[in-house]
């Protein structure tokens, strides 16, 4: 995410952020009582019958080797325009053909118009198969790019940035790969992996404005960001920025059966909503579109730092936040209405 910790360090200097966190159990509800909605349909569906093959998609091994060449140093930091990020997107690339997850331009390269480097998005795409639905869409996204360089610590300047956001976007790659292998998405869905966030969240910018300018019928924008390891004391799996301004995790718990998303007061105290790739969606198309997380500030001590190495990171979390998140955006993409609406 964008400049967080700072943001959180001046928060707590100036007496408004402390050092214990208060979580809060309350879940969303839309205006239309979202929650009795979403679960008939996931009866009507049957998911839960379905909902064991789809959890065993992803393994630590899978996880493992994607996440291990991006955040190696053979990328050198994955800087936006640098030769490191270029090998990245190379294997980006591969991952949506061998996947069947065809690019949504002409070639899987969104070039960005708003920095001074080459540098692309990869935007892949799966048509929904159903003739109506086909036309609503729904983004799953992450970035790719990191910061480059860092502070040297034992003569290593390299900063992989494996969890910022290696681990989002490989977490977007086994979904993209699920649904490549699958075709049982209705609606279309967009597989964007995003350059240039570390610069000011231009990537997501430019796709944002050049899909508005096509009046692409976006449903939701779902984001990953920093989900390399897992969080601590908490009751829920995983929580979602601007989380009250939607029913989003009211939804994904329906369908989950469990309480997969929560509410974290540190998100909404050092408004992460705005900070990650999410936001230039909500600005352009006034729709849900926010950011799933796994790093709270106390359990990750390596943001933009050279320590942020993938021996540090949870493949096996990363492997079940796949598996239990699938189903569920499975049931989301197939449901005959669009339930997830900010209040």
């Amino acid at each position: 995410m964008k400049n967080i910790i700072g943001v959180a360090i001046l928060s707590i200097a100036l007496g408004c952020g402390g050092a214990k966190l208060n979580e809060s159990d309350g879940q969303a509800k839309g205006a239309n009582d979202s929650s009795v909605m979403v679960q008939d349909a996931a009866m009507a569906q049957g998911s839960v019958e379905v909902s064991s093959v789809r959890s065993n998609f992803s393994t630590e091994k899978r996880v493992g080797e994607v996440i291990s060449y991006l955040a190696s140093d053979e990328l050198q930091g994955r800087e936006t325009g640098s030769q490191g990020i270029e090998l990245a997107a190379d294997y980006i690339e591969t991952i949506f053909k061998s996947n069947g997850v065809g690019p949504y331009f002409k070639s899987y390269r969104d070039t960005l118009t708003n920095f001074e480097k080459p540098a692309y998005n990869l935007v892949g795409y799966i048509e929904g198969t159903d003739q109506q639905l086909k036309n609503e869409f729904i983004i799953i996204g992450a970035h790719y790019d990191h910061i480059g360089n860092a502070d040297p610590v034992a003569d290593d300047n390299i900063a992989n940035g494996a969890n910022d956001n290696a681990s989002g976007t490989t977490t977007v790659l086994e979904i993209a790969s699920y649904f490549g292998n699958n075709k049982n998405n209705k609606r279309s869905i967009i597989f964007a992996l995003f350059s240039a966030e570390e610069k000011g969240l231009l990537g997501s910018k430019h796709l944002a404005k050049r899909l508005k300018d096509q009046n692409l019928d976006l449903y939701a924008m779902l984001n990953f960001e920093m989900v390399g390891v897992p969080l601590v004391g908490k009751d829920y799996f995983m929580y979602v920025t601007g989380y009250e301004e939607s029913n989003l995790a009211d939804v994904f718990n329906t369908y989950a059966e469990e309480k997969l998303v929560g509410f974290l007061p540190t998100a909404k105290e050092f408004n992460l909503f705005k900070r990650s790739d999410n936001y230039p969606f909500h600005l352009e198309f006034g729709v849900p579109s926010q950011t799933f997380c796994t790093f709270d500030f106390t359990n990750f001590d390596h943001y933009h730092k050279v320590g942020d190495e993938v021996d540090l990171l949870d493949f096996e979390h990363m492997a079940l936040l796949v598996n239990k998140t699938i189903p569920v955006l499975e049931d989301i993409i197939n449901a005959p209405m669009r339930e997830i609406e900010y209040k």
